[in-house]
């Protein structure tokens, strides 16, 4: 696990200045303490920080070929490096040391930008190939480690974090208006976009080739409307238990110590299971609670430690050290709301303190129909097969509107968000209930100036998209693909992978591992969603393994008391985030946020996602200007950015 970063002047030809490719990866130190490494030829320039886990001597980077004239700088792990080395051996290649960095460049020397296809494993890399003067930068399948670029005059800069991009001082950092949008609307900005105009993530399963004429991206992968269809559900089963033990097997390849991050759900639960049978020594695990019992999952994970013998440790998170959202901020990069990130980066910092690296459960909800919004949507998918559009629309529609107008969020309110959500069709309901912030309370909150911009904008189109190019016939598979490339990318992977990182931890997913991905796409429903409950075949098969009294406790979620907090311990200090020393909020209406926070602190709870949005926007403008207020609540956002690397 490590950091990487670059620049390539190919418009310009200018030579890239050492200093400045220093003052790039020395931000990004974090991910890789262990050493750095740098390689410069002219417009060209690779940047790394190391994190050693394989070949701790000899896996120093940038690192090249036989005659130097392909480099490359990669951040991850490949999980097949061992049968990959062994097959270019077979073909003559030499090797210089045992790291699986090596295998990559000599995989793209056979097999040029293709060497993707044949890599299994999380990975983000750049290969610049001196001969075809092309710059290789790609990203593993499902989006596990992040890679972003930027191409300004000069050329192209990029990076494991957006600041590397940022603090290259070579990108207009205009921000992109219609990513507050979506960020309000979707608790994340959903890529390749961030918050700048001209700064973008590579999408997972992409790659991009960089030309001095032509920048090219090419989608190497993605997932198949073929389904899988097996004799018996012991045959279900027994592939998915064999794809999750090779899985979680071939993750524990190392140098150094492993551990597991340990909630005590189903995903967790399953990993510390597997890894248990596969290591002699007791799996070293970490779990974090919380005072208020309700959000407090440590005696399901005590429980889980308890049967498989695990080296356990635990933290209990109180409000103070939630302040950790402003030191989050900066390793973010950009508004990012999800508050899970404080625990999170916690049980990282835990963890830490005895290993290098962990596995964690992340995954299990989107590949196995976790969550519990994916069942009420099956059902309503069933119930509009007896009501044809037209009557759903008389019956329902009316009363979506009357709910919008009103001011509290009662049961009967949520009732009749789902009656419009049934109204409105699959795709339409679907994306209704992902909305974090409705369009009407948007553009309230928005200054006029900023809703004037958005004016032609739908944040929704994003989803859409998305929707209609799922490779599935059947809504709730196109619901799962949805959740796959964009909730799962940019919430839960971003968070883990910053939230880690800044604790110099690796992460590792061995539910992610794309072919346990492929086949849990693949499933029928019904092995996946059944009488109600979700995770059915993962349940079946790990009661091989954990009671099934355990799997079958209730979802609780790795969530925090947020809404407590903000009207306790945390009040002042939010209030102060907000609206402290003459602070105005650049393109938000303040009076209407005032005026909502009122509302919030009277108990209006359905708030609270939205004031994680409104203190995360709050804390990357303080950054943004340096930290000094703003006079001017209506000052150019263009401004405050432009030019503060």
């Amino acid at each position: 696990m490590c950091g990487i970063a670059g620049i390539w002047n190919f418009k310009s030809q200018r030579p890239v200045e050492q200093s400045r490719l220093r003052h790039i990866n020395d931000g990004i130190a974090h991910r890789g303490p262990d050493g750095e490494g740098y390689h410069l030829e002219g417009p060209l320039g690779l940047a790394h920080r190391r994190l050693s886990i394989i070949d701790l001597e000899g896996g120093r980077q940038p690192m090249c070929n036989e005659d130097g004239s392909i480099w490359i700088v990669f951040n991850g792990e490949i999980y097949n490096y061992p049968e990959l080395r062994e097959n270019l051996l077979q073909k003559g290649h030499r090797f210089a040391n045992h790291c699986d960095t090596e295998a990559i460049v000599h995989l793209y020397e056979e097999m040029g930008e293709r060497c993707c296809e044949m890599l299994r494993g999380m990975f983000a890399f750049a290969i610049w190939d001196s001969r075809k003067k092309t710059l290789l930068l790609a990203r593993d399948r499902i989006g596990i480690k992040p890679l972003f670029f930027g191409i300004g005059k000069d050329g192209i800069a990029f990076g494991s974090e957006l600041k590397c991009v940022r603090d290259s001082g070579l990108v207009d950092l205009q921000v992109e208006l219609s990513a507050i949008d979506d960020l309000f609307t979707y608790f994340y900005i959903p890529g390749p976009k961030t918050i700048y105009r001209n700064i973008r993530s590579l999408a997972p399963g992409h790659c991009l080739v960089v030309k001095a004429d032509e920048v090219k991206d090419i989608e190497y992968w993605d997932l198949s409307a073929e389904e899988l269809h097996l004799p018996t559900e012991k045959d279900y089963e027994d592939q998915l238990h064999k794809l999750l033990q090779d899985s979680v097997t071939s993750h524990l390849l190392s140098d150094v110590p492993l551990g597991a991050f340990l909630s005590g759900g189903v995903d967790s639960s399953a990993v510390v299971a597997l890894m248990s049978k596969s290591v002699s020594d007791p799996v070293m695990t970490c779990s974090i609670g919380f005072q208020e019992q309700e959000f407090n999952e440590l005696d399901r994970a005590r429980t889980v430690a308890q049967l498989f013998k695990t080296d356990h440790h635990e933290q209990v998170v109180t409000p103070e050290p939630a302040k950790i959202l402003e030191k989050l901020a900066e390793f973010y990069d950009q508004p990012f709301p999800d508050d899970s990130a404080v625990p999170t980066y916690y049980v990282s910092r835990l963890a830490r303190e005895q290993v290098k690296v962990v596995l964690s459960g992340d995954g299990g909800d989107e590949n196995f129909v976790g969550y519990g919004r994916y069942p009420r949507h099956v059902f309503l998918q069933r119930l509009r097969k007896f009501l044809p559009n037209p009557v759903r629309s008389a019956l329902f529609r009316p009363l979506a509107e009357w709910k919008d107008n009103r001011e509290r969020h009662d049961f009967t309110t949520k009732l009749l968000r789902v009656g419009h959500q049934f109204s409105v069709g699959a795709r339409e309901g679907y994306l209704h209930a992902m909305t974090i912030v409705d369009a009407d309370l948007r553009r309230r909150i928005f200054s006029k100036e900023l809703c004037e911009e958005l004016r032609d904008y739908d944040s929704l189109d994003v989803f859409r998209d998305i929707y209609e190019k799922a490779p599935a016939a059947d809504p709730i598979r196109r619901f799962l693909y949805l959740d796959l490339k964009t909730y799962l990318v940019d919430d839960i992977l971003t968070k883990v992978d910053r939230a880690s990182m800044a604790n110099s931890l690796e992460v590792r997913v061995p539910i992610l591992d794309h072919k346990v991905v492929e086949f849990a796409y693949a499933l029928p429903l019904s092995f996946k969603l059944r009488e109600g409950r979700g995770k059915y075949l993962l349940r079946r098969v790990m009661q091989r393994d954990i009671p099934a009294s355990h799997l079958a406790l209730k979802k609780k979620g790795f969530t925090t008391p947020m809404s407590v907090w903000l009207r306790g311990e945390l009040k002042a200090w939010a209030a102060d985030v907000l609206f402290g020393n003459a602070w105005n909020i650049p393109y938000l209406n303040q009076p209407a946020v005032e005026a909502l926070w009122e509302r919030f602190q009277g108990g209006a709870h359905h708030l609270t996602d939205t004031f994680n949005i409104l203190v995360a926007f709050s804390l990357s403008c303080r950054l943004w200007s340096g930290g000094s207020s703003l006079a001017n609540a209506n000052r150019n956002f263009d401004q405050l950015v432009v030019g503060k690397s």
